[in-house]
Parts: C-alpha cells; sequence; structure tokens
C-alpha cells in the first residue's frame, strides 16, 4: 500500500516546506507500510485562548497526515490526492507536550480514498478521532 522501505522521513518533512505544516511544527515521525504518523508540539501557536490546543490544529494535523498518506499511495501512479472532507471529534482536551496523528486507510479507491486518523498525547491517550475523505485526481 505505502511504499515505505524506499521513504525517507527527512524527505517527507522537507515537501512540508514553507507550508502550514511547517508553521505548525508538524513533522513526520514513522511511515509503515499500512500508516502515516506525524508530530505537533502543542505551543501558543496552536492554542486557543483557555490555553488549550485548539481543534482547528488539530484539524490541520489530521488532515496534512491523511493527504500525505494518500499521496504516497498513488506517487507512482501519476495522480494526486486533494480532501473532500473533513469528519472530526475532539475527544479530551491537551494543554502542553506533543501529540501525534497516525493515518490509517479504510479505503483505497480509484477515484477516492478513506483515511481514518486517531490523535493521541505523548501519554497515548486519544484525544481526537477523524475520517478523511481524498478523491484521487490525474496530475496536470
Amino acid at each position: 500500500m505505502i511504499p515505505y522501505k524506499s521513504i525517507k522521513i527527512s524527505q517527507l518533512n522537507d515537501f512540508g516546506k514553507n507550508t502550514l505544516a511547517e508553521h505548525l511544527q508538524m513533522e513526520v515521525t514513522a511511515v509503515g507500510e499500512d500508516f502515516v504518523t506525524m508530530s505537533m508540539p502543542v505551543s501558543s501557536k496552536v492554542q486557543q485562548p483557555l490555553g488549550l490546543l485548539h481543534g482547528g490544529a488539530v484539524a490541520a494535523l489530521a488532515e496534512n497526515v491523511a493527504s500525505l498518506a494518500g499521496n504516497l499511495v498513488v506517487a507512482n501512479q501519476n495522480k494526486a490526492c486533494l480532501g473532500l472532507t473533513l469528519n472530526t471529534s475532539h475527544l479530551k482536551s491537551v494543554r502542553e507536550g506533543t501529540v501525534f496523528a497516525t493515518a490509517k486507510a479504510i479505503h483505497l479507491g480509484r477515484s477516492t480514498q478513506v483515511w481514518e486518523i486517531k490523535t493521541s498525547s505523548e501519554e497515548n491517550i486519544l484525544i481526537n478521532i477523524s475520517r478523511m475523505t481524498l478523491a484521487v485526481v490525474d496530475k496536470k
């Protein structure tokens, strides 16, 4: 599914340079045959006024990791994946540390992909679960 043996995490992180991922300090931390994991530090950049991790920042992390995973799947097919929908449920709050989002495929079709993203704290407490649908399109 994901050509993880030929992927260097440093190259994936370079791909996110000068994007929202870099601004929010998101980094790829692991890639496997059926998953991609990204981390994001909880700092004032991603907190809401009460000092909690902003739900929008968690959603951005979920969308980044699912989009990256989807694009890795189709990388050798002259295709690209673009976000169609993101459904996210916030389960717990976080004030500090680092959060980790892991995307795993639910469906890998010719025209769409569906990914489940679980975001956890450093203590491995599930703080968010999301589902992202990607459109698979021809690269131009």
